[in-house]
């Protein structure tokens, strides 16, 4: 089955998270044999930044943000028998949905996936005559990288004849064990760009800690934080390229998560970054947010905190070996349960059973 989905950039993460979401799931089906076409607009100096190569497993297709030339790669999606619009692709999201729309097959399965859920109902919400509001009536399917019962229900009551979470997950194939680096040796490392919706936490999450333990080392990377004040036991090393991550997560000997604010208040949302470290074996601290025991197991598999002051007393009571033992359990956990093939798995049934039944329809 062919599958044209439009999103942010798949060989590219620089200021994209979905990045490794979509390589890991997509990946995953075309080991299922689907045949996959990624449609990704030359924006925000994306393309400049590129991580890597075109895969063998998915053919990009890279196009100027014109509206000329998004009107070319949408009119592909003629041939597809999956037609996928991501959320947040970040030039003339609203125009390229209804494009993709008008040209899909009447029998093609037509699908939103939102990789910010949160963010994009607040906007349903604020704003009734929302293109996507609109649209929701001519797609089959909503999938979201995240949400739980709240996204769900709140798709639905906007319009959505369905909605799934598909969640974040492991490739075990990017993210793994490897040697520590000194270059990202600390106690406490925290990888995320500087964000509205997360920097008043990354302050009560990890700056206040730092500043509590002066005699702890805490490690910032990201883009954006140079001109943010911080102790003199914080070290920033700026923007870490993905080939860095699994020598980030590995070297401290905890690494933070910290959530967005609207996913912590959604709940049901694990970020990548949760599967990527657990993946190689570190020892995750997060946030904490409403089920995070569907994913890992606090107190054993993660390490939970409610505050700053928690993530202050967890790491001055953390041993590198108390460490090590969480880590190994995460990965284990996560192999077991959390990659993107078992994530695939479920998307391929969804796939089978909505086109299956068109078929014995017809």
């Amino acid at each position: 089955m062919k599958i044209a989905f439009y999103g942010s950039s798949l060989v590219s993460a620089y200021w994209n998270g979905a990045a490794t979401y979509y390589r890991g799931l997509l990946r995953a089906l075309a080991e299922k044999g689907y045949d996959i076409t990624f449609y990704e607009p030359d924006v925000y100096d994306r393309q400049k930044n590129r991580d890597m190569d075109p895969p063998d497993w998915c053919r990009v297709v890279v196009y100027e943000g014109t509206i000329d030339a998004l009107k070319t790669v949408t009119s592909e999606a003629a041939a597809a028998d999956i037609v996928v619009k991501a959320s947040g692709v970040g030039f003339e999201d609203d125009r390229l949905l209804e494009e993709v729309l008008r040209h899909a097959r009447p029998h093609a399965l037509k699908i939103f996936w939102d990789v910010d859920a949160p963010a994009t109902l607040t906007e349903l919400k604020a704003n009734p005559d929302h293109p996507l509001r609109h649209a929701l009536a001519r797609l089959d399917l909503v999938l979201t990288y995240g949400g739980g019962d709240p996204v769900v229900n709140a798709y639905r009551s906007v319009g959505a004849a369905e909605c799934v979470p598909i969640y974040n997950a492991l490739d075990p194939q990017t993210h793994h064990p490897v040697p520590q680096d000194y270059r990202f040796a600390a106690d406490l490392g925290f990888l995320g760009n500087r964000l509205p919706d997360r920097e008043a936490r990354v302050e009560h999450f990890f700056l206040e800690p730092a500043s509590r333990l002066p005699n702890r080392t805490f490690l910032l990377g990201g883009s954006g934080w140079q001109d943010k004040p911080i102790s003199s036991n914080v070290r920033y090393i700026g923007h870490v390229p993905t080939r860095d991550h699994n020598a980030f997560n590995v070297t401290p000997m905890a690494v933070l998560n910290i959530s967005r604010a609207s996913m912590a208040e959604n709940g049901f949302s694990p970020a990548t970054r949760v599967f990527e470290a657990a993946g190689a074996g570190a020892c995750l601290i997060t946030d904490y947010w409403e089920g995070i025991d569907v994913f890992l197991k606090s107190g054993e598999e993660v390490l939970v905190a409610r505050d700053g002051q928690d993530v202050a007393a967890l790491l001055d009571g953390l041993s590198r070996q108390a460490a090590r033992e969480i880590g190994e359990k995460a990965r284990r956990r996560v192999l077991a349960e959390h990659t993107y093939s078992n994530r695939a798995e479920a998307v391929d049934e969804i796939f089978r059973a909505r086109l299956g039944g068109r078929e014995a329809a017809e």
